[in-house]
């Protein structure tokens, strides 16, 4: 079983997802976007603890808050991110360019994530699904006991990430989310870095990024 909070956090409005399996309740969070005390402070009111940090991607508002969430945690959590986008994280995620200061980023990634990878938590079992174009290292998370997709900035409701900064490719993009979002089953919930929820189904048919790309 899993449960799934999210969040809405940050400047550039960015989804996180407190994920927990409640029988071991053990837990991870999904893009930590910003404000982690807040992220942490949820955790802590169900009694959840925090183990690891997945990240889609290296942009800043995706780990902003990683900081915040790693200081209530003892042990710290483990840190997931595919090495494509170690330089980014190293960047501390481009925030310079958007006019914002990222004082602390938070623990260095430990763990690096490849296509096909499965991580685990409590009983619920994730594969990691590489889907570059948004950036070089662009990841998704997908449960398919679950029916659930953490996209990331790859797709979301009636659009799809954006491919101008550095290290972003349109056509590496649409290739991505041809290979490794259209092959899942329509019912599966796509849960993303922006806006509300969709589903496969829904974008196959009705994204007009994918009806024209």
């Amino acid at each position: 079983m899993l449960e799934i909070i999210s969040f809405t956090l940050g400047p550039a409005f960015t989804n996180a997802y407190l994920i927990a399996d409640p029988e071991t309740r053990e837990a991870a969070v999904i893009d930590p976007a910003w404000d982690g005390h807040k992220i942490l402070a949820e955790a802590q009111k169900r009694d959840w603890r925090i183990a690891h940090l997945w990240y889609t991607h290296a942009h800043f508002d995706h780990f902003g808050g990683a900081a915040g969430v790693a200081d209530g945690c003892d042990p710290l959590p483990m840190v997931a991110l595919h090495p494509d986008d170690y330089p980014l994280w190293r960047m501390k995620g481009g925030a310079q360019f958007f006019g914002l200061n990222l004082d602390d980023p938070g623990p260095e990634p430990t763990i690096d994530l490849a296509h096909g990878q499965v991580l685990t938590l409590g009983s619920n079992q994730f594969q990691v699904r590489y889907a570059p174009g948004h950036t070089a290292g662009h990841v998704m998370f997908y449960c398919e006991a679950e029916e659930v997709l953490f996209s990331g900035d790859v797709v979301f409701k009636q659009s799809i990430g954006r491919t101008d900064l550095p290290g972003g490719s349109y056509e590496t993009l649409l290739n991505s989310i041809r290979e490794q979002v259209l092959t899942l089953p329509d019912e599966t919930r796509i849960l993303s870095g922006h806006m509300g929820e969709t589903t496969v189904g829904e974008e196959r048919r009705s994204n007009p990024f994918l009806l024209h790309g």
